[in-house]
């Protein structure tokens, strides 16, 4: 099939190479020249594991090509994904911008029938608007479809190849068979295609990221609890997640939720329960724990400083928003080190793949490691604020070498805390007794 996947951010670039690797011919179009350009030459613009091999190979094969014009491209398409960005508005609602824009461009370039889908995460009815927008665009016919996705960042290639499910909300039987046959390739053991209307296929996604953030809050929440009372939150969290009815899937204590989905789609769903006279009453409390978790934690920071952190050199490991990624976007970790900052502290920080990004961020106002225990010498205290691989095995004689401070905070419970039972350090965790020096 011919596919067009109009925007090439993490959802269009893993939807139009993962089409592309099962046969299809695929272009994928931005507004971004340089993006596009460097497409071309076979890399990624983003680290997603898997997916430049797949472009690379895509691109040689002759299946994924690229372009910066929608409307000059898409005339032979039979099915254009519209896979913008949607951000959020000032006051929470989702800004639909680029989404007009790009549906614009569709509607004048299709030249024969093709089948419009919303991969892009889009608010309650914008299906339907969307078809009235385009029907002022064009003559020609086409089907209208919502297709949220369901991609985890650091496995977005395995899971679109290997689906839990795949939605499509549809009012047209013509378009829900399109779709079902691009999709055929990735359900040859089982068919997991879910049909509805499109504003409940909407509405799925929302309702998703809601209950996934809210399982997330609900535990970190908890930490507070088990902080004061003295449990301990990892044992809890196996202690509930072997019960079958809840299972053990993002329950896992934290600094937090971030990304480009969680923040976003939990603002997302308040602003629109707000529209419809429907408060989203524990949305918005998934939301504030969620805010509540970071200022905690870098108060038991600046608390075990006596409150006064100017001056005080702090190392952070992780600044990506979670492992095997690059994305900074609402990044629990970019706060904690904005917090720091505005303390007075001097930073130091270590990712092992979001240097680039954190640094068009943070500038010049924080020291960029190369190597996570080399550039720790001096530091008064340590901070691991992203669950890296690289992380899991702390060498405590190396940091002892090297650090000044013997203080170290874990934002991720990546430590388990008889690791720290006669040592020189105070190990803080989440959600458990801190480890004090005997």
């Amino acid at each position: 099939m011919k596919v067009h996947v109009i925007g090439s951010g993490y959802v269009g670039l893993v939807t139009g190479a993962c089409f592309a690797s099962v046969g299809n011919q695929v272009t994928l179009v931005d507004i971004d020249e340089a993006k596009i350009k460097r497409l071309q030459q076979g890399e990624s613009p983003i680290f997603e594991p898997g997916l430049e091999e797949m472009l690379t190979a895509n691109i040689a094969a002759g299946r994924l090509t690229f372009s910066t014009d929608t409307t000059a491209t898409v005339g032979g398409a039979d099915i254009v994904f519209l896979a913008v960005g949607t951000p959020s508005a000032e006051d929470g609602s989702v800004d639909l911008s680029a989404l007009w824009a790009a549906a614009r461009d569709v509607a004048r370039g299709i030249e024969e029938h093709a089948v419009v889908v919303t991969k892009s995460t889009v608010p309650v009815g914008t299906a339907r608007k969307l078809k009235a927008w385009m029907q002022d665009h064009t003559t020609v016919a086409f089907d209208i479809a919502s297709n949220p996705e369901f991609l985890k960042e650091g496995a977005a290639v395995s899971d679109f190849l290997n689906p839990d499910r795949v939605v499509v909300g549809t009012d047209s039987d013509r378009a829900l068979e399109a779709l079902r046959r691009l999709y055929s390739p990735f359900m040859h053991r089982e068919d997991r295609l879910i049909a509805m209307d499109p504003t409940s296929a909407e509405l799925t996604k929302y309702a998703c990221n809601a209950m996934l953030a809210t399982r997330i809050s609900l535990m970190n929440e908890l930490t507070g609890l088990c902080e004061s009372v003295g449990a301990d939150i990892r044992k809890i969290q196996h202690g509930v997640g072997t019960d079958k009815r809840i299972g053990r899937d993002f329950l896992y204590a934290s600094l937090g939720y971030g990304g480009s989905c969680f923040p976003k789609d939990v603002r997302a769903l308040m602003s629109m329960g707000g529209e419809h006279g429907r408060p989203m009453q524990l949305v918005q409390a998934t939301y504030d724990v969620n805010q509540e978790q970071q200022r905690r934690f870098f108060q038991r920071i600046a608390d075990a400083f006596e409150g006064d952190l100017v001056g005080v050199k702090v190392m952070v490991w992780g600044l990506a928003f979670k492992a095997r990624t690059d994305d900074i976007r609402e990044s629990a970790a970019m706060t904690i080190v904005e917090l720091l900052l505005d303390a007075g502290a001097t930073v130091t920080v270590h990712d092992p793949k979001a240097l680039d990004n954190a640094r068009s961020v943070l500038g010049e106002r924080v020291t960029y490691a190369a190597d996570p225990y080399l550039d720790a010498t001096g530091a008064d205290a340590l901070v691991i604020a992203t669950e890296w691989k690289e992380y899991r095995v702390l060498q405590l004689d190396h940091l002892s070498s090297c650090m000044h401070g013997r203080r170290i905070f874990d934002g991720r419970n990546l430590y388990d805390a008889s690791l720290f039972s006669g040592s020189e350090f105070t190990y803080h965790s989440i959600g458990r007794p801190s480890v004090h020096p005997e």
